[in-house]
């Protein structure tokens, strides 16, 4: 650890609902200072789970950017993303595209597959008039509190996600994959232990188990690491659903949740755990030029829906490969 851990860590604003906050002064240097004080930050999100940082005074990507690298253990690209994202330079990319006044539920990111970041970060260039926080919640205090007879049948069965491409709605084959090239998407599904089916009309659906608990890397904690109320259809706005099942058909939505075993995740199963994540959410309004530090195993993210312009800047950090996690269920590549 750093020599500024013992001066930065007393400094740390612990409030009740409330992430972990750090004001700093980075005195125009703000590469430098996250260089500088780089164990000390991570050493907070190691204990929290999280750590809001506030007066870096963050303005453009370039900057951004630099203290990004500066923190995380290597940057990933972002890929089978749900919604489309603005790239601005290689592993920097905009927050995820979602219509400004609809919840974006909590999650972990890329928790359907196989590679995910270890670390979030996110930087907020111009906060919104209103609303608009990147909430957090603790995965192991999730856990626990969700009913047992729901994350026992999870642990043993897992969680598939659904997914149908096409150039209508969603993240787009080349957004997903890269790529346009089906002997290269398919290639990818191989190697990520997913299932695939090309439609007669030239959408491509697919179907992923993963598992639904995972062991934290490091602490071994028990953490619920999924997005099955997230990507379910029951979150999504009801005119929406009616109208997507409507012109797709209930199989052919662009993305949805179920047990591992293929069974439908009912209504009252996706508010049981959106209403144990609401109970557990911690936030604070974002401030121009704040930093936002998640783990992304051991803490869930959301975003609130919010009025006015609203830029934040996101990062994949610290790549850790599913494996690593003591997944409970088997998933294997072909």
């Amino acid at each position: 650890m750093s020599s500024s851990s013992p001066t930065l860590l007393p400094d740390v604003d612990l409030r009740p609902g409330s992430p972990p906050i750090l004001r700093a002064d980075a005195a125009g240097d703000t590469a430098g200072w996250a260089a500088e004080h780089r164990d000390a930050l991570r050493a907070v999100v190691a204990e929290h789970g999280s750590l809001l940082v506030r007066g870096l005074g963050l303005r453009d990507p370039d900057t951004t950017a630099a203290v990004f690298r500066r923190l995380a253990t290597g940057l990933m690209p972002d890929r089978e993303p749900f919604a489309p994202r603005r790239t601005y330079e290689d592993g920097v990319y905009s927050s995820s595209k979602w219509p400004p006044n609809q919840q974006m539920c909590m999650h972990h990111e890329l928790s359907y597959a196989l590679e995910f970041p270890g670390l979030m970060l996110y930087a907020c260039l111009d906060a919104p008039d209103q609303g608009g926080a990147t909430a957090v919640a603790d995965a192991p205090a999730v856990l626990d509190a969700l009913p047992a007879s729901l994350t026992a049948r999870f642990e043993r069965e897992g969680w598939l996600l659904t997914r149908t491409y096409n150039d209508e709605i969603g993240a787009s084959l080349a957004e997903a994959f890269g790529t346009e090239d089906r002997a290269a998407v398919e290639h990818y599904c191989r190697a990520q232990a997913i299932e695939f089916a090309w439609q007669s009309d030239g959408s491509l659906r697919t179907r992923q188990r993963r598992s639904a608990v995972v062991h934290h890397p490091v602490t071994g904690r028990r953490c619920w690491f999924n997005q099955i109320a997230f990507l379910n259809e029951w979150t999504m706005d009801p005119e929406v659903r009616e109208y997507l099942v409507d012109v797709y058909g209930s199989d052919g939505l662009p993305f949805n949740t179920r047990y591992g075993n293929g069974d439908p995740v009912d209504e009252d199963v996706v508010l049981i755990i959106n209403e144990v994540y609401g109970a557990h959410t911690a936030r604070e309004p974002w401030r121009s030029g704040d930093l936002l530090l998640v783990d992304n195993i051991r803490t869930a993210h959301s975003r609130e829906p919010f009025e006015g312009p609203r830029e934040v800047l996101a990062a994949l950090g610290d790549p850790v490969r599913l494996t690593d996690c003591a997944p409970t269920i088997e998933v294997r590549a072909a």
